[in-house]
């Protein structure tokens, strides 16, 4: 091997940076790799697929001559190159092109993807559909629940009140023991603040709050004139049908 000359262009154009050194031997090993692909790449053999897809476009480029016998026909019923089609003109110029299908799927599968896609997002859909409905319903049972909790605690304690005020004006009639024990409040049971002691308290008996609160309220009424909406105790049973409004708390909302 001939020494190379080291003030020649070639060599300054080399990239001498620290720890980028370029070997010789390695730079024409890279060389040769180079001119072999681009000689492989000459000799290499078209595939057919590549050698049909050439004739055939090679032949959608040229126009058609008069040895193409539907041209020749068209011609002899008035045709002219470039004119459009149909008696009067408005047909086309161009002709329809050629959509060539390259991939290995069969007939109507691009329809069939198509028909899939459309499925899932239409399962997608009613999906969420689905979900808004049972999140709808379930703050529809949240808010009746809410509400239903609202109603016995108001009722828990309307008949809290109605049985101190059986109690005492039970007592003002010299009653020492009351027509029904869940009429009056134990002395000890009053000062209980949990609300678990006092919904046990409400329900000792077999009747639920608001048959029990119906049956004190009338028991007032009949018994003492009072209601205890109103807050008022009444002369007799005339006075209280009169000014009363009812005998429910709906009827003094």
């Amino acid at each position: 091997d001939e020494e190379e000359d080291y003030m020649s262009d070639l060599f300054l154009k080399q990239d001498v940076r620290p720890g980028l050194p370029m070997v010789r031997r390695v730079k024409e090993a890279i060389q040769k790799e180079e001119k072999q692909k681009e000689a492989n790449e000459k000799n290499r053999q078209k595939s057919i697929k590549e050698e049909e897809k050439e004739r055939r476009d090679l032949v959608l480029q040229s126009a058609l001559g008069n040895e193409n016998k539907g041209f020749a026909l068209l011609q002899k019923m008035g045709y002219k190159s470039g004119q459009a089609l149909g008696k009067s003109g408005e047909g086309i110029v161009e002709p329809i092109p050629l959509n060539t299908k390259t991939g290995l799927s069969g007939l109507g599968h691009e329809e069939f993807k198509k028909r899939k896609a459309e499925e899932k997002l239409e399962n997608y859909r009613q999906k969420l559909h689905m979900k808004k409905q049972a999140n709808e319903q379930a703050a529809d049972q949240f808010r009746i629940r809410f509400k239903t909790k609202q109603e016995e605690r108001k009722m828990e304690g309307d008949l809290r009140k109605s049985q101190r005020a059986c109690q005492q004006l039970d007592m003002q009639k010299d009653i020492d023991v009351p027509k029904e024990t869940w009429f009056w409040i134990e002395p000890e049971e009053e000062d209980k603040k949990d609300e678990e002691d006092k919904e046990d308290e409400c329900t000792s008996s077999d009747l639920s709050v608001s048959e029990q609160l119906h049956i004190l309220t009338a028991y007032l009424r009949e018994e003492h004139f009072y209601c205890i909406w109103c807050g008022t105790t009444y002369e007799d049973s005339e006075d209280l049908s009169s000014n009363c409004p009812g005998d429910s708390a709906a009827d003094h909302d």
